[in-house]
């Protein structure tokens, strides 16, 4: 019996709670609608943000994991000389000193790259660029196998004449057709199907997708670089670090073995021509820190709009009760019961109208799901932690702003309350 007491108790609070905000709709309303457009303004605008980061890092994913490039630059013609630069290629040579040398790499690859080749199949034909590259590059770039496998070190090593078909190309030499097993027809020369890449990008716009593959040893009897002065060229270098902190020193370790490889001093800021998607992925990563700053600040500032019209609302409502205060309190309510009223009332501001911020927020980011993403965008989603950071922010300031006026109120005397205007 003793514990239905404080049950009904409590219910008759709440009861009493939801009558006097009924009582004022329009004004009730007014507040829960500033409160919802403060919380769904917040997730809405970090959600935002974490879509853009989002999207950069798929488009990363896409195109390998920590993965970097060194092309040729020039180095100078005469020793000394800095305005008789011209250009050197990359040997094979200075890949396999990479490779059995640097201490920094978790993998590298050369990679021969013609683009003068032609694929012919029993159904259709196409030109699209042909990679020559190392088994292992299938670990540094995004190569997924949709059909097939991916050759290997003996395929590599034997010169067999076995290929890897982009998504892309597949579509346009084996329509509807199983291609893995089948032959094709490079410049005239037979290779067998081994691999077929799966789709990759959302879109399929990544190069990838329209390239046909080779064991790097075949491509260099067969479509060795073409150009002057390109015996055993390679066209450029992939590679990973052990560690994604160390892809500064792995450079370095690059360019040193190169430039010793070919008598210049590795220093030489024309010499190399660098793609460091770590520096890159980290620039991008700062960018997006400030801008979920900024974001974050003002949808903080308009959920502080929010937390004002609580205040003002449970200000106004608890002056305008103190008669009614002081009369429950000559009717025996206790302070507590009193505090607990007000309690009530702003708890249920604060929450019921941040959860609607909260469905409207995540129904908003549901019907942009549905619309086609752009480049470099993925759908927002709702952060927990804003979500949290919102909804108890406003319960803080509503139960506070309740709180401190009722306080003053109860601690009246009945008298001194019911002579309040």
């Amino acid at each position: 019996m003793g514990t239905l007491l404080p049950m009904r108790s409590l219910l008759e609070i709440v009861r009493q709670s939801l009558a006097t905000l009924w009582a004022h709709k329009l004004r009730s309303f007014l507040t829960m609608f500033g409160i919802a457009w403060g919380v769904g303004s917040l997730l809405l605008l970090v959600g935002l943000g974490e879509g853009f980061r989002a999207g950069q890092e798929e488009n990363m994913s896409n195109l390998g994991q920590d993965i970097m490039f060194t092309f040729t630059g020039r180095i100078p013609a005469v020793e000394g000389s800095v305005q008789s630069g011209r250009r050197y290629n990359f040997t094979y040579a200075d890949y396999v000193a990479i490779r059995d040398q640097a201490h920094s790499l978790r993998a590298v690859s050369a990679v021969i790259n013609r683009e003068d080749i032609r694929a012919v199949s029993d159904y259709g034909s196409t030109a699209g660029q042909v990679f020559g590259v190392a088994p292992i590059y299938n670990q540094i770039r995004t190569t997924t196998i949709g059909v097939g496998r991916w050759f290997n070190d003996q395929d590599n090593a034997e010169k067999r004449r076995v290929a890897v078909v982009g998504w892309e190309l597949v579509k346009n030499i084996f329509p509807g057709r199983p291609g893995v097993g089948s032959t094709i027809l490079l410049n005239g020369q037979r290779f067998e199907v081994i691999g077929m890449l799966a789709k990759i990008g959302r879109e399929g716009n990544n190069g990838t997708n329209g390239r046909i593959f080779l064991p790097i040893e075949t491509m260099r009897v067969l479509f060795p670089v073409k150009g002057d002065n390109a015996e055993d060229a390679i066209s450029f270098l992939n590679y990973r670090p052990i560690q994604k902190q160390e892809h500064l020193a792995a450079k370095q370790e690059v360019h040193d073995i190169i430039a010793r490889n070919h008598g210049f001093d590795p220093k030489l800021e024309d010499a190399f021509e660098d793609w460091d998607t770590i520096d890159g992925a980290i620039r991008v990563a700062k960018i997006f820190d400030a801008m979920d700053w900024f974001l974050g600040v003002v949808g903080i500032v308009t959920l502080a709009l929010g937390g004002i019209g609580i205040i003002n609302i449970m200000l106004v409502s608890v002056s305008e009760r103190t008669k009614e205060i002081g009369l429950r309190k000559a009717l025996g309510a206790t302070y507590h019961t009193i505090l607990t009223q007000f309690f009530v009332e702003g708890a249920f501001l604060t929450l019921f109208s941040g959860g609607i911020g909260l469905f409207a927020a995540m129904g908003f980011m549901s019907l942009l799901g549905m619309l086609p993403q752009p480049q470099g965008f993925k759908t927002p989603q709702i952060v927990p932690a804003s979500a949290a950071v919102a909804i108890l922010s406003l319960a803080i300031a509503g139960t506070a702003a309740g709180l401190y006026p009722a306080r003053k109120a109860a601690l009246l005397e009945p008298v001194e309350a019911l002579r309040q205007e």
